[in-house]
């Protein structure tokens, strides 16, 4: 598939996570605690902004989910290999408040993913 493009994903940023299947696939699911190979695009909820991109590298990359925020924790376990996500990440599932350190705390997140992989 070729790279996402997040036009617009709502008014009002959600409290909880947001799961959106948007093609559902085929092949092997997620399970909690797997390593899972993805190509993935990161956008600010508010702007719509991408601060990051697999695609951007040009290659996908492969995490152990226990290692990945808690919104990648619950939302990919159920995907399958073949399928594209979007998770609308709150900020305690994200990066966590505002003045937590990290230059994404206190936002809302939205991931676009596409799962490649997993073991």
């Amino acid at each position: 598939m070729d790279k996402p493009e997040i036009e617009f994903v709502g008014d009002e940023a959600p409290a909880e996570l947001v799961i959106t299947d948007i093609v559902v696939g085929d092949g092997a699911e997620a399970m909690p605690g797997a390593t899972v190979d993805v190509h993935y695009l990161g956008v600010e909820f508010d702007t719509l902004e991408e601060f990051d991109s697999s695609w951007g590298r040009g290659q996908s990359v492969n995490f152990p989910l226990n290692r990945l925020i808690a919104g990648w924790q619950e939302g990919i376990p159920g995907m399958k290999v073949g399928g594209r996500r979007q998770l609308v990440c709150p900020p305690h599932l994200a990066y966590g408040p505002a003045g937590g350190g990290h230059r994404l705390s206190g936002k809302t997140l939205v991931f676009v993913i596409d799962l490649l992989g997993v073991s």
